[in-house]
């Protein structure tokens, strides 16, 4: 089944909540990236709250930029989505391994880190990107991504992110993104209270096969949830060959002749797809000839 998001309204606009499945794109990261099970977890949801996000955008031309820096084993984890909920991403250390919880649960947070710095970095198109950071509070990401809303955009906000994973990959991913409206009343937030108190992680409500819409219901508490907007979004990656040489082209003449006279061919991978391009020593002279 292809992930989705959907966009939605409760309490007659009160609350917003956009739910999402994610399975088939942290499934595709976890292929690419050869990513060991904490890995799998902390990108995974990673990647569903920042294509959540970057779906929110609006912009058509908009792109979002997570990272998250903490000073855990896992290293840097970066992600990138555009308008369109399309995402891609990495991590410093692809095959970190870190015991499990007491519980049974992968320890996100300790592969990530319980110091550092979230930054959240939002390229409307139209000029200057606007950037945000607050610091990690537990590395587990859903909670830290919850405190960057509460401070750096005074939004209530409850994140929740899941990602099961079984020997044989990704099971079920997802994530939901709750907003109160400035006129939500307090008997509604309580009921979300209650409700959130009570339900099971959003990756075991996928593995029951839960529909998003009966997510959306049982986490807000309201039958009648208004569907905006459903959308497809999918791990992509806008890499190319002529991104590569406007890049090589940039790093001027002289470096380029450099690499004519030291190298037989240079290799560009890419670190959110690991796609190659290759350049050959005629290539290379060839973009040395365009500046």
């Amino acid at each position: 089944m292809k992930d989705r998001i959907i966009d939605c309204l409760a309490y007659e606009g009160k609350v917003s909540i956009k739910c999402m499945s994610s399975t088939e794109i942290v499934e595709e990261a976890r292929k690419i990236h050869g990513l060991s099970p904490t890995a799998t977890a902390a990108l995974g949801r990673l990647l569903t709250i920042t294509s959540i996000m970057g779906y929110e955008l609006k912009e058509k031309d908009g792109n979002l930029t997570n990272q998250i820096k903490g000073d855990g084993p896992i290293g840097i984890l970066t992600a990138v989505a555009d308008s369109n909920g399309n995402v891609k991403g990495y991590v410093g250390n692809n095959t970190v391994d870190i015991p499990l919880k007491e519980n049974g649960k992968l320890d996100v947070g300790t592969a990530v880190g319980k110091k550092g710095m979230l930054y959240i970095v939002k390229d409307l198109g139209i000029g200057k990107p606007y950037v945000g950071m607050t610091p990690i509070v537990s590395g587990e990401i859903a909670e830290d991504f919850t405190n960057y809303f509460a401070t750096s955009e005074q939004t209530p906000t409850v994140i929740a992110l899941g990602v099961l994973v079984d020997k044989d990959g990704v099971r079920t991913a997802g994530g939901y993104k709750l907003s109160l409206m400035p006129d939500a009343t307090e008997d509604i937030i309580s009921t979300i209270e209650q409700q959130i108190s009570k339900i099971e992680p959003i990756s075991k409500m996928l593995d029951e096969n839960k529909t998003l819409e009966e997510i959306a219901k049982l986490v807000t508490g309201d039958e009648n949830i208004q569907v905006l907007e459903t959308i497809n979004p999918e791990f992509k990656c806008n890499c190319s060959r002529e991104k590569c040489e406007k890049g090589l082209i940039a790093v001027g003449k002289t470096e380029l002749e450099a690499m004519i006279n030291e190298e037989e061919k240079i290799e560009i991978v890419c670190n959110f797809c690991n796609s190659k391009h290759i350049f050959t020593k005629e290539d290379l002279q060839n973009l040395v000839d365009k500046i």
